[in-house]
């Protein structure tokens, strides 16, 4: 049926995308894989048209702003809209899964409206002051996922809300230092300003393309919150019912705390190279699946 070519195109988009993090994988009870493929590919297509291409920051936030309003349409049903897409085009379909997940399961429109916010906030902000200024991007680039995967998997419940904001919040800060190097050819910085200072760190000295002991200890510090919020994002991992989201909630998270050791020991070569996760991390991740219980409070980095 057509709905499912749109479900199924929000599938192909999503494992065609490296990420930290299982992305509505096969861990996931069947029923909720095919919403959280169409909420993954809906903030692809809006961080995409945020970051790429040469376009002036006004006309990708023209962009943005329409995508918003096509996916308020799409939800609301407004004739012109299909709730079976008869077209081939991926974001046409895209949006037909996405109001379809929005008003099968009751999803807030609002969360959408803040991913939108955030990716847009990449068009004008590129640097920034404290953590409380880092916070609130996450706060609308990455908590609304964990809010809406809750959701649709069936929970309401302020407690796991929250501790699903302090993996969210890490996942993107990781991704952040993971990124340092690109985002800063694009002219942006998410290390706070606060750190800086704190640290040492000039912005003239990543001139020369090398990161010296002072940029160090400030990727050291950013990594070290970072940890504070994966250990609050653990009660998420064990709080929910289902083993399924149960064990995609404890991979998400043991992948980010690979991924940020990654970073911690790539920190004076992360202007140059990107980590990545590969095929040999995946035995040391099994293995702390196993034995999650002894994984609390770890800090080793291999």
């Amino acid at each position: 049926m057509p709905l499912a070519h749109a479900y199924a195109a929000c599938e192909e988009l999503a494992r065609s995308h490296y990420e930290n993090f299982p992305v509505a994988s096969r861990l996931l009870p069947r029923a909720m894989r095919p919403h959280v493929a169409a909420l993954y590919a809906f903030a692809r297509v809006a961080d995409d048209l945020a970051d790429e291409g040469a376009a002036p920051a006004a006309e990708r936030r023209t962009r943005l702003r329409a995508w918003q309003e096509r996916l308020h349409h799409a939800a609301a049903g407004v004739p012109g809209t299909f709730d079976e897409p008869r077209a081939a085009d991926r974001d046409e379909l895209i949006l037909a899964a996405v109001a379809h997940s929005i008003r099968s399961l009751d999803l807030p429109i609002a969360l959408f409206d803040d991913l939108v916010s955030a990716f847009g906030q990449d068009t004008t902000t590129t640097r920034y002051a404290s953590w409380c200024d880092v916070l609130d991007y996450c706060r609308r680039s990455a908590n609304p996922v964990g809010r809406l995967v809750l959701r649709i998997a069936g929970y309401q419940d302020d407690g796991l809300a929250r501790s699903s904001d302090a993996l969210c919040t890490a996942l993107q800060l990781t991704n952040f230092w993971q990124d340092f190097g690109s985002d800063w050819r694009r002219g942006r910085l998410y290390v706070p300003a606060e750190i800086l200072q704190v640290c040492g760190a000039n912005e003239a000295d990543l001139a020369s393309g090398q990161m010296d002991s002072a940029w160090g200890r400030a990727i050291e510090a950013c990594a070290a919150f970072t940890r504070t919020k994966f250990d609050e994002g653990r009660v998420v991992c064990d709080g929910v019912d289902g083993r399924r989201l149960r064990l995609e909630l404890r991979f998400t998270w043991l992948g980010g705390i690979r991924m940020l050791e990654r970073v911690k020991r790539a920190r004076f070569e992360l202007f140059e190279q990107r980590p990545t996760l590969g095929a040999a991390d995946v035995p040391l991740l099994l293995w702390r699946a196993v034995d999650w219980r002894g994984q609390k409070g770890t800090r080793t980095v291999a």
